[in-house]
């Protein structure tokens, strides 16, 4: 199996920390958050790792890894990102990590064994995170609603209240080409500027709303964090103690 980090955006809301570098090499306990990421990604047993760049792609050059470039990265969002590494996708099953996000091989493992065309891990105990992160959870928590079986029932509009909130998405995804494929079969559909400002939430909400493929939630307990703001970093050096 293959990974696919995801790191072509600045990180504007990391202010002067993304001045010089991209996000994902911003520090965290004296290690990139790159290095957490193939740090677990490795441990899980994944050595093929792709990187799909954008801004100051030249500083990841030398990390041993393919590389996928988006020229467009400050017009696009996630999803088109991803696009630019459809080669892997299309033909076997990929994990697919963002950039800012720090986590455990357990993650990574959970969703290499799943039986799913796609899938996404999620914090079920995500409110007392979002609480320490925000003051008020709800500024800037997205509607995850989990159907019996624990596939996706809603994610990424607005909420009301915590209670259409049942895990937090952490970034984390398990495609499958068939999984890839309904992705592409969705945005066939939108507009170019659509597709450029869609998100991967968003995206995920239409292949819901499609109902051809389930999306599999796994929940996920152990260590892990996003990293948004120079007040995350802060925050998470809390998470290793």
């Amino acid at each position: 199996m293959k990974a696919i980090i995801l790191a072509a955006g600045r990180g504007s809301r990391m202010k002067n920390l993304t001045d010089e570098c991209p996000k994902c090499l911003v520090e965290l306990r004296g290690k990139a958050l790159l290095e957490w990421q193939l740090e677990a990604l490795r441990l899980a047993g994944i050595n093929e790792i792709a990187i799909v760049t954008g801004y100051r792609r030249e500083l990841l050059a030398n990390w041993g890894l393919v590389e996928f470039h988006n020229a467009r990265w400050a017009e696009t969002n996630m999803v088109s990102s991803l696009t630019c590494a459809q080669e892997w996708l299309q033909s076997e099953p990929c994990i697919v990590s963002y950039s800012d996000i720090f986590y455990s091989p357990v993650a990574v493992q959970s969703l290499i064994t799943c039986q799913a065309s796609l899938a996404v891990t999620y914090d079920p105990n995500w409110l007392e995170l979002w609480t320490q992160r925000f003051g008020d959870p709800l500024l800037d928590a997205e509607t995850f609603r989990l159907t019996p079986e624990n596939t996706l029932a809603e994610i990424g509009n607005k909420p009301k209240s915590v209670e259409e909130v049942q895990g937090q998405y952490m970034g984390l995804l398990y495609f499958t080409p068939r999984g890839w494929t309904e992705v592409l079969r969705i945005r066939a559909k939108l507009t170019s500027d659509q597709c450029d400002k869609m998100h991967m939430t968003g995206t995920l909400q239409k292949v819901i709303e499609a109902n051809k493929i389930s999306v599999l939630a796994i929940p996920y307990t152990t260590t892990w964090g996003e990293i948004d703001s120079a007040e995350d970093l802060l925050y998470s050096e809390g998470c290793f103690k």
